[in-house]
């Protein structure tokens, strides 16, 4: 056997080079994968990059409108909580002195009226004339009360001739009785007529007296020393006097030699008014000047609907500087409360619970009623109800209600124990 049929018998060669052994299949050779096709790396990596470019820009958007519409529902809560300033009481350092308002009155203050009906025949004295007790300022013409009293003394005159013939009449039976030349009872009757004619007469002269009397008010005088501030008629002017009339006031005179003041004194203050104390006047005609006057009298009583102490403070006025109806301010001394504290008056609140005064307390709005101690106008010394830490709401709205929610926009005056512990906290 030759070589190549040796060959073939016993195996076969691939064209790999491998031997086929005799009773194997042959082996055909795998072709080599073909390369693929496809962008190249670098192109791949720029849409990678811009994918996460994208993908930042949408999510930043969506972060960025989220966080908008949360700030916008945040500023919205807030602007609808309202605002408020608050201060803080302060400890009272008010003077010792209160200052209240008054207006002066006359000592005496009288209208003048006539008792006695006619016409004005002539007056002597006009407003703002001063005059002295007993000074005649009017004459009045009183024509029917001339005639009433002429007719009066007539009467008196006829009944006084009666009473004189029956006195006679009564004297003569009484001797005649003696020797019995008249009756007991002719006798009677002369005495009791004698008795009844003295009884006319008194009754006569009573009326002459009070016509008298009448007719010596036609002069006018003055009552006192004083001014004249009113003169309501001239001369020829019809006065009527009466009952069933209404007088008209002739003069109107007014005493001013001492003015007297009369003080509504709040009730905190009235243990410390007394009687026989000073007191300060001050006016606005007289800048830089004070009047001295004396507490005269007080009511000693408190008025239920204004809760005051009426007090009368009187002040020599020899002068005539202090004119009545001034409107004055009147300075009382009185103790100090040196534990009180102070606000300005807009923080008050009036309602129908007693007087109260918004305080915020963890964010909320509590009512607390107060006490006033002392009124100084714009600030008002508080007794009881708050203390120095309180923050105190100032010029409070009509509805603002307990337990409503309120934002702090100031801190005036803050104590310095509460701005530091604030800070510790913080």
């Amino acid at each position: 056997m030759s070589a190549e049929e040796t060959n073939v018998t016993t195996g076969t060669e691939n064209k790999s080079g491998h031997r086929a052994e005799a009773g194997e299949f042959p082996v055909e050779p795998v072709p080599p994968m073909p390369k693929a096709s496809g962008l190249p790396k670098a192109i791949w990596m720029i849409l990678l990059v811009a994918g996460i470019v994208i993908a930042y820009i949408v999510v930043s958007g969506l972060l960025s409108r989220y966080k908008a519409e949360h700030t916008l529902t945040q500023e919205t809560e807030i602007s609808a909580i309202p605002s408020v300033n608050v201060v803080y009481p302060a400890p009272s350092s008010l003077a010792s002195e209160l200052s209240l308002p008054g207006n002066t009155q006359a000592f005496t203050d009288t209208p003048i009226y006539s008792r006695t009906s006619g016409y004005l025949k002539n007056w002597f004295f006009d407003i703002g004339a001063r005059v002295r007790k007993g000074q005649l300022m009017a004459l009045i013409e009183t024509p029917e009360l001339d005639q009433q009293l002429q007719v009066s003394q007539a009467n008196l005159k006829s009944a006084q001739a009666n009473l004189d013939l029956a006195k006679v009449t009564s004297e003569r039976y009484q001797n005649l009785l003696k020797t019995n030349s008249v009756s007991k009872q002719e006798t009677d009757v002369a005495v009791s007529d004698a008795a009844a004619k003295q009884a006319a007469v008194d009754a006569a002269m009573a009326n002459v007296r009070r016509l008298e009397q009448l007719q010596s008010f036609e002069k006018v005088y003055a009552p006192f020393d004083g001014i004249v501030t009113a003169r309501n008629i001239d001369i020829g002017g019809l006065i009527q006097a009466g009952e069933n009339t209404t007088p008209k006031e002739l003069f109107h005179l007014a005493a001013i030699g001492k003015i007297r003041v009369f003080v509504s004194v709040p009730e905190s203050y009235a243990p410390a008014i007394k009687n026989g104390g000073k007191a300060a006047l001050t006016l606005d005609e007289y800048p830089g000047r004070e009047f001295e006057g004396t507490i005269t009298r007080n009511a000693n009583a408190i008025d239920q609907t204004t809760r005051t102490l009426n007090v009368e403070v009187d002040i020599d006025n020899p002068k005539g500087e202090l004119l009545p109806g001034a409107y004055v301010f009147v300075h009382f001394k009185v103790p100090m409360h040196v534990t009180s504290m102070t606000l300005p008056s807009n923080t008050l609140l009036f309602r129908s619970e007693g007087l109260q005064v918004g305080v915020v307390r963890d964010g909320r709005v509590q009512l607390v009623p107060v006490r006033i101690a002392r009124d100084a106008g714009a600030t008002v010394e508080i007794a009881s109800g708050l203390s120095q830490n309180d923050a105190v709401i100032l010029d409070p709205s009509d509805s603002l209600a307990a337990g409503q929610e309120v934002l702090i926009a100031n801190h005036a005056n803050e104590p310095a124990a509460r701005a530091e512990k604030k800070a510790g906290a913080q």
